[in-house]
């Protein structure tokens, strides 16, 4: 899978930190998104497991410059891959894919897609894509990015790209989260040969 090495421990790519909005980005995460309940089980995921951070993005994909930066550094990861495509599974991923839909550039714009959780009993009529895989037409192949907000264990992403590998003729380059809560998911994708990225990981954000 050619989506560049992977960089120390850390999931965030450099370019990624080094751009001059970054911090900006997490800073505004940190207002909006984040909670420290003071003890390692103030929260219960939707995991199922307990917590000190809790990490609620919705509000972060519905404010003006939140979403602009968000926009801006996934396409420029997305460019960087060589991505044609960008989606994610249902529901945080997808007004993430919209905004980076809404964002991509002019000149080689990428499209985007949904997966289901739960396929219904039909595909695309027009799309010609499989059962639960909704938005633009996979049929001809094409580069995949898989976005998500919050990368916990990355058990539903990687749900999101065999759905992908089984179902349609694309490549999965990579999948890019806004928050990696450093919970494991970095291990798990790497075992199953997913590349794995994030904006920014918990740390970035609680040190805030």
């Amino acid at each position: 899978m050619d989506a560049g090495h992977e960089h120390g421990t850390m999931s965030v790519h450099p370019s990624v930190r080094e751009h001059p909005s970054w911090q900006r980005l997490v800073d505004l995460v940190h207002e909006l998104a984040f909670i420290d309940g003071g003890s390692d089980d103030a929260f219960t995921l939707a995991s199922g497991r307990q917590s000190r951070w809790f990490f609620d993005t919705k509000p972060v994909m519905m404010h003006p410059e939140s979403t602009h930066l968000l926009g801006m550094l996934f396409n420029q990861r997305m460019d960087d891959l060589g991505a044609d495509f960008v989606g994610g599974l249902e529901l945080g991923a997808v007004p993430l894919t919209a905004i980076a839909v809404a964002t991509s550039p002019k000149l080689s714009p990428r499209l985007g897609f949904m997966v289901r959780k739960e396929a219904k009993g039909r595909g695309g009529r027009k799309t010609n894509n499989p059962p639960g895989i909704e938005g633009s037409s996979l049929a001809g192949g094409g580069n995949i990015v898989i976005v998500e907000d919050v990368t916990t264990t990355g058990g539903s992403a990687i749900k999101a790209v065999e759905r992908i590998q089984n179902n349609t003729s694309c490549t999965v380059l990579a999948v890019i989260s806004i928050v990696d809560r450093e919970e494991g998911a970095k291990q798990a994708f790497s075992d199953a040969g997913i590349h794995f990225e994030s904006i920014m990981t918990r740390s970035d954000v609680a040190g805030q």
